[in-house]
């Protein structure tokens, strides 16, 4: 037997000891009991609370976030999310009684919830906090130890993070590993038990390959072009404020932002004058007053603006139309909150996730139509109804599919904790909060108690003609 030399592999992978610290712990966390693991997020709830000014500084810093998004994007969901939790983690924990088939009388059977072990929550950086710690609210409630990776876009609240965690945890229960590409590889190299993305396809397939090679649980939150639908009979104010929050909520960088409008041609032009009526009173009257505005967020970073203003440009130079917005600045990272007309299928902001401040607009003659378009793309990670008809939202619910969806609104199905949060396809596998989350981080096992009381020796050899005709016998009570 070949003896594993640790200095050896810490030499290879300069974060093998940070990992072997954690999975030394991990069977100490696995067994806390409730009441040590609400301790921990009730820690971790109040120094957010005392620290929200300074996380408010670190994201405006990163891409001039305003404090008021901050607040609800990410202090109030983490809040809500740690509430949640330390209301029903009790109840999580407890084993799950199953009923018992008849020909297992003498049994008993239950499911109980355990640790994974030791898991890793690589964030992204366009809500930067909420999607590190809320992941790690989960992860905690099921007994795990954790590994953050904050994204290296957001220097400020990444930094802010770390000193959060050190404060808040026992460094052999949660560490945070800043850095950028070399320090997530040697992540993905080590054997957790676990892996939790969130983040873009293309690197999602990386993390379900280095979970693949461990044998790992994986769960990915990945993107896509979220569709809005309008029939004829939304309401079109109220339609297009909801679409405008949605959309440039962040400046347009969520996941969940709608990525495009399909409106029936007998709606379209009040569509856009009450989207360029909204966007006016949202960010103010003229494109030198939105551009000052202090509550519209910048593009994180320069390859970030360069992508959405290119998909901008080589879309007007293709024929779509700008009904408001258009205006950028390098300089600031600035994209106008922009509205498209005149898209088609083939236009060059349609080819993929925008991920900033600008909402195509497309036209159909029939519903139909609007279903065929999404089908003919990935599934994505959500969808957005805007009608009045319960017969048009149930069609277009059981002829789509997509990880979540809201009807007459836009985005908030995330900040409810007892729905599941998650992808389908190419928008993600697996899902989170509350409950959900709870059991994402948590292996199922399955345990049966044998009584004295047994039919199992009727199963026994030799197979006499009697044992035969018994299997036979339960075996017809099941056709």
């Amino acid at each position: 037997m070949r003896v594993v030399d640790t200095n050896e592999q810490a030499r290879k992978n300069p974060l093998q000891e940070t990992f072997e610290r954690l999975r030394a712990r991990r069977w100490d966390m696995a067994h806390t009991r409730a009441k040590e693991r609400i301790a921990r997020l009730r820690k971790l709830r109040d120094t957010l609370v005392q620290r929200r000014e300074a996380l408010y500084q670190a994201l405006h810093a990163d891409f001039r976030k305003p404090a008021a998004e901050v607040e609800n994007t990410e202090v109030l969901m983490v809040l809500m999310e740690i509430d949640h939790t330390i209301k029903h983690l009790a109840k999580w924990m407890k084993p799950r009684k199953v009923s018992t088939p008849v020909l297992l009388a003498g049994t008993r059977s239950e499911v109980r919830y355990e640790a994974k072990g030791v898991v890793l929550i690589i964030a992204p950086w366009n809500y930067p906090f909420q999607l590190t710690i809320s992941p790690l609210v989960a992860a905690l409630a099921a007994g795990n130890c954790v590994v953050l990776k904050p994204s290296e876009k957001t220097p400020h609240t990444s930094a802010f993070i770390q000193q959060l965690v050190r404060d808040v945890f026992d460094p052999s229960e949660v560490t945070v590993v800043l850095g950028g590409a070399q320090e997530s590889q040697a992540l993905l190299e080590l054997p957790f038990d676990h892996f939790f993305f969130t983040g873009g396809p293309k690197v999602g397939r990386k993390v379900m390959e280095a979970a693949a090679k461990h044998l790992a649980g994986v769960t990915l939150e990945l993107g896509g072009k979220s569709p809005a639908v309008v029939d004829e009979t939304a309401d079109i104010k109220t339609t297009a404020e909801r679409l405008a929050f949605g959309k440039f909520l962040n400046g347009g960088q969520t996941c969940v932002a709608p990525d495009y409008v399909l409106v029936p041609a007998s709606k379209e032009q009040e569509l856009l004058a009450r989207m360029r009526e909204t966007i006016e009173r949202f960010y103010g009257k003229t494109e030198e007053a939105r551009k000052a505005n202090p509550d519209f967020c910048r593009m994180v970073d320069d390859a970030q603006f360069t992508r959405v203003n290119r998909l901008l440009e080589r879309s007007v130079a293709n024929g779509a139309r700008v009904v408001v917005g258009g205006t950028v600045d390098a300089a600031s990272r600035y994209i106008a909150p922009t509205v498209l007309a005149d898209v088609k299928p083939e236009t060059p902001i349609m080819e993929e996730e925008i991920f900033g401040p600008v909402l195509p607009v497309l036209r159909y003659e029939r519903l139909e139509d609007a279903v065929r378009h999404i089908r003919a793309g990935t599934k994505p990670l959500a969808m957005y109804i805007f009608s009045q008809d319960s017969q048009t939202v149930e069609r277009l619910l059981s002829e789509t599919s997509a990880g979540g969806t809201c009807v007459n609104t836009a985005v908030v199905h995330l900040s409810n904790a007892e729905l599941p949060f998650g992808g389908v396809g190419e928008s993600g596998m697996g899902n989170y909060h509350g409950e959900y989350g709870f059991r994402t981080f948590s292996h199922e096992r399955a345990v049966l108690r044998q009584g004295p009381l047994s039919l199992l020796g009727t199963l026994f050899p030799p197979y006499t003609e009697k044992s035969r005709k018994m299997g036979r016998m339960a075996s017809r009570l099941f056709e």
